[in-house]
């Protein structure tokens, strides 16, 4: 296993950060034992929810089973839901292409590097939850710890070297498989274990050395993030050597083959609500965390009175946190709500339905299992006009958004960007200029009808394809 700490993208790290990343990783190994030795043995079982797909999850069997022929693995981690959304899509455009998809959930096992990571993810969610509750905190610590502390190579070389845990999860996966990760320590861990067809698929736009896996190659959303990885600009005081042509690429959006197969027809469908005094169908989501509550709240508040007069109807997904439904159910004790609670099929038929039907009042989704909890928001964006969403991986669907105030300074970036290119709005951060937005957004339609012209441009110009691009990128090794 080649040591990847000591030497970035050519970049010397220092001997004192070296020493910081094997202290870091032998508190790991003292704290959840040393599995280097393991012999861990892997099957598989099917994904119910992504059934039509062909997608299969990597577990630990007695025995070793065989992978398709066509077999193409996407790595990840549960963090949030963002790196699950973005792992569907892949595992949606490797199955279009014509590929098996695979789904290798790092956190899922009892290994070492497994605990490594579900420790990091518990503190990286409390400080989230933290950083909502208290200003000071978000402002000395949160906001630059994303934006800035997360962006030094150096950090990095961290990273690196605990991901080198993960490696004995690796030892029975093929090593010429075609891989994409959705996650950097998913990635590091192919890399380090010896994968040789590993796509590093960033789900940020602004550009991090948390996001670096050398050995992979990195494929971004955008221009802006191509051009931070290409440069290395800002990762230390000094400058870097950049990421060289042939293992960065700028590959679109990561967008779910669903999602953009009948995006015409969605959007016609879209233009005729709009132009013909139809709801307009408003979709929330509640993040894997549960913060923003408050500003959650202010929004459906405000929302209500268009609901009751018939301008809008509400969609509601709260993931598999139904305790934040009755947190606003007592913040809201009037809501009146038609619930989808652990009812997916039930939802699968509602979707049909409205799709050319009608849609009023408030509908509140919730499910306990990770995958219908994710997926559910899929099922619902073709058949809603607007998405109101953080500025994080639902940044980059194909669906008129607006967008809360980001949660880690790295997100405000992905607002800028969908601002710029003209299927979003700004960040708005705060209950008053939202509710404004809001108002103005079902006052004015032309403004959605714009942002629909647009997204039909992207599409055509193929700004919507990286989860395609990724895929043959991790297959063929160039687009």
């Amino acid at each position: 296993m080649k040591d990847r700490t000591k030497i970035i993208f050519g970049n010397p790290m220092t001997e004192a950060t070296v020493r910081a990343a094997e202290k870091s990783k032998a508190k790991y190994v003292k704290k959840y034992g040393d599995d280097s030795a393991a012999h861990y043995k892997i099957g598989f079982e099917p994904i119910d929810t992504l059934s039509f797909i062909g997608a299969n999850n990597i577990v630990f069997k007695e025995q070793n089973e065989p992978f398709d022929e066509k077999a193409l693995i996407v790595g990840n981690i549960r963090m949030g839901f963002g790196h699950y959304r973005i792992s569907i899509a892949m595992a949606s455009c490797a199955a279009a292409l014509g590929y098996k998809p695979y789904w290798l959930d790092l956190a899922s096992f009892d290994a070492t590097g497994s605990k490594m990571i579900r420790e990091q993810n518990d503190m990286y969610s409390l400080a989230s939850r933290i950083s909502q509750k208290s200003r000071l905190f978000n402002k000395l610590v949160w906001e630059p710890l994303n934006k800035e502390g997360f962006k030094k190579i150096s950090y990095n070389a961290k990273d690196q070297k605990n991901s080198e845990l993960l490696v004995p999860i690796f030892e029975n996966i093929p090593k010429d498989v075609p891989y994409i990760a959705t996650h950097v320590w998913p990635s590091q861990g192919a890399v380090h274990a010896g994968l040789t067809h590993v796509v590093n698929a960033i789900p940020d736009n602004w550009p991090m050395g948390l996001h670096l896996s050398e050995g992979a190659i990195h494929a971004v959303q955008t221009p802006f993030a191509y051009l931070g990885y290409k440069t290395l600009g800002g990762f230390a005081k000094t400058p870097l050597k950049g990421i060289p042509e042939s293992v960065l690429k700028e590959v679109g959006c990561f967008v779910d083959h669903e999602l953009l197969v009948n995006l015409t027809e969605d959007d016609r469908l879209r233009r005729d609500r709009l132009q013909n005094g139809k709801p307009i169908r408003i979709l929330m989501t509640v993040g894997g965390a549960g913060a923003g509550f408050d500003d959650f709240a202010a929004m459906v508040k405000h929302l209500l009175p268009y609901v009751n007069e018939k301008k809008v109807a509400l969609f509601i997904n709260f993931g598999d946190h139904e305790e934040v439904f009755h947190k606003l159910k007592k913040r809201l004790p009037d809501l009146a709500v038609r619930e989808f609670f652990n009812k997916y099929d039930e939802l699968l038929s509602f979707v049909k339905e409205i799709r050319e039907g009608a849609a009023e009042g408030v509908t509140a989704i919730c499910n306990e299992d990770i995958f219908r909890a994710v997926y559910s928001t899929n099922l619902l964006m073709p058949v809603c006009d607007l998405l109101v969403t953080k500025p994080s991986e639902l940044a980059y669907y194909p669906i008129p958004k607006i967008f809360m105030k980001h949660i880690g300074g790295h997100e405000v970036y992905g607002a800028i960007h969908g601002r710029e290119f003209g299927d979003s709005t700004d960040e708005y951060p705060d209950k008053k200029s939202m509710a404004e937005a809001l108002d103005r957004l079902i006052a004015d339609k032309e403004i959605l009808m714009h942002m629909l012209d647009r997204i039909e441009k992207l599409k055509d110009e193929g700004y919507y394809d990286g989860g395609y691009n990724c895929v043959r990128l991790a297959v063929n090794g160039r687009l």
